[in-house]
C-alpha cells in the first residue's frame, strides 16, 4: 500500500496552515490525513471565521495569534482521544481553540457571536469547555449546511 502524505505548509488562509489544523500527538496508521472535502471545510473555518476572530481580538486587545489545539481528526484519532462518534472534527468542521483562561474564552466566544450576527452566517457549535485539571478552550464548529447554533459551557 502506498503511503500518502499531506502538505502541512499548505495555506488555508492568510495565517493558518493545514499542519496547524491537523496536528495531533496521537500516532496512527492513517496519519490523520483529511479528505479534500474535510480540507475545504477547514478552509471555510479558517478564512471565514478564524481570520476574523484573530483580527478582531488583536484589534481590541493587541494580543497575537490564535492557537488551534485540535482541528481535523481521523476516525482513529477521534476514537483514541475519546471524541464523540458524530464529532464535527471528523469532517473538518470543528476546531478547539487554545485560551489562557476563562476570560479569554468569553472574549473569543463573544467575538465569534458578533461575527455570526454581523455576517448573518450561522455556526453549528460554540462551547467553552473545561477539563478536570481546570484548563479551558473554545470548541467551535461550522457545517456546510444544517448548522444548529448550539452553545454553552461544558465541563469535560
Amino acid at each position: 500500500m502506498e503511503k500518502v502524505e499531506m502538505n502541512k505548509d499548505m495555506k488555508l488562509s492568510e495565517h493558518f496552515t493545514l499542519g496547524e489544523v491537523t496536528k495531533t500527538s496521537i500516532k496512527t496508521e492513517d496519519g490523520n490525513i483529511p479528505s479534500r472535502v474535510a480540507i475545504e471545510n477547514l478552509r471555510n473555518l479558517c478564512e471565514n471565521w478564524l481570520e476574523d476572530l484573530r483580527y478582531s481580538y488583536n484589534t481590541l486587545y493587541h494580543k497575537g495569534g490564535i492557537i488551534i489545539n485540535s482541528g481535523y481528526r481521523s476516525p482513529e484519532v477521534n476514537k483514541r482521544v475519546g471524541g464523540a462518534p458524530t464529532s464535527n472534527h471528523l469532517t473538518g468542521c470543528a476546531v478547539d481553540i487554545h485560551v489562557t483562561g476563562f476570560e479569554q474564552a468569553i472574549r473569543y466566544a463573544s467575538i465569534l457571536l458578533d461575527i455570526s450576527d454581523g455576517t448573518k452566517r450561522d455556526y453549528d457549535e460554540l462551547f467553552i469547555e473545561k477539563n478536570s485539571s481546570g484548563s479551558h478552550w473554545i470548541h467551535f464548529a461550522v457545517r456546510p449546511k444544517g448548522n444548529r447554533r448550539k452553545g454553552g459551557f461544558i465541563k469535560v
